[in-house]
């Protein structure tokens, strides 16, 4: 029997890396702020921000790290409440204890987004800020979020860590709200094993965000306002944060940004190609009885590098062993509910200082599976996973059911 490809292989670094690489590696030139102008991760900074279509990029240690600057620079008083959905990644709330604030979850429905009618609710609940994780790359309804949220004069950040890539109404994620943060971890579009940046407009919060990170006494004057931007905004607002906020030292170094930049020009065809797997796949399984990817909004069109789905019709039991029989034929089946101290499920966040039930929430994570779907597999690796995951659904439920006799 061939096996289904190792999904958790990155595709190598361009070669275009390795001169920048190794003329660090000579020059020891490793720290972002050694240089007079132009460092690598300056660089990187004013490639990703033009990319995204924003003014400004703040490059990072990680994507937690960007959100955790990002809400220190929107200045909010201590405890504050923030909003976020309660299927993310156990990062994001960890943000947001780390900022001394409240994480306030609300509930997520079956095909992965924002249950609106519950968010809309909870944003009366005194809360100050809200975090939006394009969780697993599924953009929630940003027409509406944007709008109530607007209303009420709360600031919106995103979490768009699986989102690089993936547009709105034609419009990056990630410049929606008033600030978008990224990852570049080892299973993201780019990746430089660890790292993050953020993009704002706002000169104020980015001059805030900028200075926190680690830019102390005035390596600030290293970061510069976008080519032909002549307001001095970002200048005064830099000169106004100037020893008046704390650091935490959370810098990217230059050998992450020479990893990361030459691969900002492979993002279109990363993009391209796993939107294609994912549609191949996502048909494919759609055709079992027992398998359903939800469908995108019609204004999304995603960047994905994995492929979530629902089981329909099985009970507890079956799922479980639906994830045994499609790992026994070599494909990694996470359904979030199911598997211990999943980072994913909201009920193993006991840091959290103000527990929550989420019902509907906690359904939905009793039966959405999550496999890897890299951008790089070809069509006979893709029928590989597909055919396991449909087959091992047969394997419990039986196959007689799943052609209708």
């Amino acid at each position: 029997m061939t096996l289904p490809p190792n999904v958790y292989d990155a595709e190598p670094i361009p070669a275009s890396a390795r001169e920048e690489i190794d003329r660090l590696l000579q020059s020891g030139d490793l720290f972002r702020y050694t240089a007079a102008e132009n460092a690598p991760v300056t660089l990187l900074e004013a490639e990703f921000a033009a990319m995204l279509g924003s003014k400004y990029a703040l490059a990072v240690s990680s994507c937690s790290a960007a959100l955790f600057l990002s809400l220190k620079a929107l200045d909010l008083p201590r405890d504050a409440r923030v909003l976020l959905p309660g299927f993310t990644f156990a990062a994001v709330p960890s943000s947001v204890v780390h900022a001394d604030l409240v994480p306030v979850l609300c509930e997520v429905g079956d095909n992965y987004r924002i249950d609106l009618v519950d968010f809309e609710a909870r944003l009366d609940d005194n809360i100050s800020a809200v975090i939006i994780s394009h969780m697993r790359g599924h953009t929630s309804d940003m027409d509406a979020i944007m709008a109530l949220c607007e209303a009420r004069d709360i600031p919106v950040i995103e979490d768009a860590a699986h989102s690089l890539g993936t547009t709105w109404h034609g419009r990056n994620i990630g410049t929606i709200g008033k600030i978008g943060c990224f990852s570049f971890q080892s299973y993201k579009l780019i990746n430089a094993g660890e790292g993050g940046i953020m993009v704002s407009d706002d000169a104020n919060l980015i001059a805030r965000a900028v200075i926190m990170s680690g830019a102390y006494e005035h390596n600030w004057k290293k970061h510069k306002a976008p080519e032909g931007d002549n307001t001095g905004e970002l200048e005064a607002a830099f000169a106004r944060w100037q020893n008046l906020l704390p650091l935490y030292n959370l810098r990217l170094s230059n050998l992450s940004a020479a990893i990361i930049r030459p691969q900002l020009a492979e993002v279109p065809r990363r993009v391209r190609d796993g939107r294609a797997n994912h549609d191949y796949v996502a048909d494919k399984l759609n055709a079992s009885p027992w398998l359903q990817v939800p469908e995108k909004l019609a204004p999304e069109a995603r960047a994905p590098d994995s492929i979530q789905f629902n089981l329909e019709g099985l009970d507890n039991t079956q799922i479980l062993a639906f994830q045994d029989a499609a790992n026994a034929r070599g494909v990694k089946v996470q359904v979030f509910g199911q598997s211990t101290d999943n980072a994913r499920a909201f009920w193993n966040w006991q840091f959290v200082p103000e527990k929550q039930e989420l019902p509907k929430t906690r359904a939905m994570l009793m039966f959405a599976c999550d496999v890897r779907l890299p951008a790089r597999l070809k069509t006979e690796e893709l029928d590989l996973i597909a055919g396991a995951l449909t087959a091992a659904a047969e394997d419990v439920m039986g196959a007689a059911k799943a052609y209708g006799t």
